[in-house]
């Protein structure tokens, strides 16, 4: 077999590493201009041929419709959740695509997996031309808040460019792997990834125990649509509008000019992580020149929603794990939006300790990524990683509520299963309509998957499904359907689900809590009501048996009118009086459920002996 590496697949740059053996830790693999960062920018030449990394990033400028840069921003999601990108991407959105976005660069078009495909080729290529020797084999990091699409788009990528990809590491877990390895710190850890298009917070255990290391995720959170992409779009916003007010100038009818000014505007980024201010100097396609001096504090004021915006998902990760901000022992910074002093001020002050960024930000992740990926390839005993999935795992029940089997913050690979029943009489199948989120109610979680189970006609209530769940290493889902009574079996493997809103997944958390007593209402009155029907139907059928006409008028009427009385508390809202309405008609129908086990008892022992019995 051939080698195996650590790849951080990044929305600007890219990066490969290995375990050294020589010196005991990771390393990052220079590429052919020296630097370990490949630019994440692809671009197809006028003959369809491909160039990738900083030959492409330089494209950005003379072919920038033929060239795409953070195709991570594009990765898993669809057409309706990219709008506000396509009016300042420069390449264009495919016009047929559906579900699936497709990229046209020049005369041809790609899906977001397979440009970044081309990014791990080139990457695979730096390795092999490294070690003189196969890779084929590789961890590949992934912000820990991609859902199931984004983490299957990133493994279709591996693929593509003929890598088996052993595990998808969470990039704030793989950095307290480089960082652990590299200090032998202990106790807990706060890892805030801010990267180029995605933010992480991770809250993690580094615990030493007599066989080993092990490295704990207690909890995660994040925005996946929040990085220094915003910062770059946030300066580039100012910068146009100005212009088109000062020189009566649109530059989106200047696409070269617009990257050109997007550049600059990056660099003056860079420049004020370490001085006071900043003078732009921009030519303009048309004639004039564009003079802006930017100064910290206007860049600081510019940012600062940015910058606060990572602060919900700290506080909610601090909040899963039942911590307080002054618990956390160690807070380690990954990522290149981290050395803005904005961002390690802001952060220094809601932890009370000042954050560590002794590894270089940009490679952490990488380096975390060998170190796992030499975990599983050499087999280490003496490091253990426990990743958990973000969100919780269910499926939907009668009345459209989630009955939740694998909870968010649950341990990596897990597995969990719940038996369920029919609701219906003469049933034939059972929907499995697989659902993730914290809401109570189906209608406001996020649909994975949905099939159907069949079962044999019954009574409600006869047939026993099993459900099991199972997520592997990757994050990755499996559901399984199975009547016991008969041994019917289906199963699904939890494929892309595209088209997914912002709002649908960065605010999920933020809503299970805003919404919680509204929610547990609901879910009472549902609960309640379809109790309430199962009693009914029950009654009904009780009632049309011959043990009815041993009920005294009063007792019949008692059953009546306790029946009428909880169809009506059926169509309130109350579910406090639907219980006590079903409480009432359980007391009033003692009687006829009496006669009707009389009956059943003198059926079964009708001419049998005392001795048979």
């Amino acid at each position: 077999m051939g080698r195996v590496v650590g790849i951080d697949l990044g929305t600007t740059y890219s990066l490969i590493a290995y375990w050294d053996k020589a010196s005991g830790g990771p390393k990052c693999i220079p590429g052919p201009y020296g630097e370990t960062l490949c630019p994440s920018v692809v671009s197809v030449d006028a003959d369809g041929s491909v160039v990738v990394g900083e030959p492409a990033r330089r494209r950005l400028l003379t072919q920038s419709d033929r060239t795409i840069y953070s195709v991570k921003r594009l990765m898993g999601r669809g057409v309706a959740d990219v709008q506000d990108e396509v009016k300042i991407f420069p390449f264009r959105i495919d016009p047929a695509s559906q579900n699936v976005i497709r990229v046209v660069l020049g005369a041809r078009i790609f899906t977001p997996p397979e440009i970044s495909a081309f990014i791990l080729r080139e990457l695979k290529g730096w390795a092999e031309e490294f070690f003189r020797d196969t890779v084929d084999r590789a961890v590949i990091t992934v912000p820990a808040y991609f859902n199931d699409a984004q983490r299957q788009a990133t493994k279709d990528a591996g693929r593509l460019a003929g890598l088996e990809v052993l595990r998808l590491v969470n990039e704030p877990t793989a950095a307290a792997l480089a960082y652990g390895l590299h200090e032998q710190r202990r106790g807990l850890v706060a890892v805030y990834d801010f990267g180029g298009g995605t933010f992480d917070i991770s809250i993690l255990k580094l615990i030493a125990t007599g066989e080993g290391d092990i490295y704990q995720v207690f909890s995660t959170n994040g925005d996946t649509h929040l990085g220094g992409d915003d910062i770059d779009n946030v300066l580039q916003g100012i910068a146009r509008a100005e212009i088109r007010e000062q020189f009566g100038l649109d530059l989106n009818r200047h696409p070269e000019a617009n990257q050109e000014l997007r550049k600059a505007l990056i660099h003056a980024k860079h420049q004020l992580s370490a001085m006071p201010s900043v003078t732009v100097r921009f030519p303009l396609p048309e004639g004039g020149l564009y003079v802006r001096q930017i100064t910290r504090m206007e860049f600081d004021a510019a940012i600062q929603p940015s910058i606060d915006r990572t602060m919900g998902p700290v506080k909610l990760a601090l909040a899963d794990a039942k911590l307080k901000p002054a618990q956390v022992d160690e807070v380690v910074l990954v990522g290149g939006s981290t050395r803005i002093p904005l961002v390690r001020s802001t952060v220094e002050e809601y932890f009370g300790r000042r954050p560590h960024a002794e590894l270089n930000p940009d490679e952490v992740v990488a380096l975390g990524a060998a170190v796992q990926a030499d975990i599983l390839e050499s087999g280490v005993k003496n490091m253990l990683l426990l990743d958990v999935t973000p969100l919780s795992l269910g499926i939907e029940t009668m009345g459209g509520v989630v009955a939740k089997i694998i909870p968010r913050n649950s341990t990596i690979p897990a597995s969990a299963q719940e038996l369920f029943t029919t609701g219906v009489e003469n049933q034939t199948g059972i929907d499995i309509h697989v659902l993730q989120g914290e809401r109570e109610l189906a209608k406001d979680c996020r649909s994975l998957a949905r099939f159907q189970l069949k079962v044999p006609p019954g009574p409600a209530g006869l047939a026993r499904v099993e459900v099991k769940f199972l997520i592997d290493a990757n994050g990755i889902l499996q559901v399984a359907a199975r009547d016991l009574r008969t041994g019917e079996e289906r199963s699904v493997e939890v494929q892309p689900s595209y088209g997914l809103s912002d709002i649908e997944i960065e605010h999920m958390l933020e809503e299970s809590i805003e919404y919680a007593e509204q929610d547990f209402t609901e879910r009472q009155l549902i609960e309640a009501r379809n109790e309430g029907e199962s009693m009914l139907r029950a009654t009904e059928k009780s009632l049309a048996g011959d043990q009815a006409a041993e009920l005294d008028p009063a007792e019949r009427r008692a059953i009546d009118a306790a029946v009428a009385a909880l169809r009506q508390a059926m169509a309130g809202s109350d579910y406090k009086l639907v219980r006590t309405r079903i409480d009432e008609l359980n007391q009033a129908t003692m009687r006829l459920a009496e006669l009707m086990m009389n009956r059943a008892l003198a059926t079964a022992l009708e001419g049998k002996r005392v001795a048979e019995v």
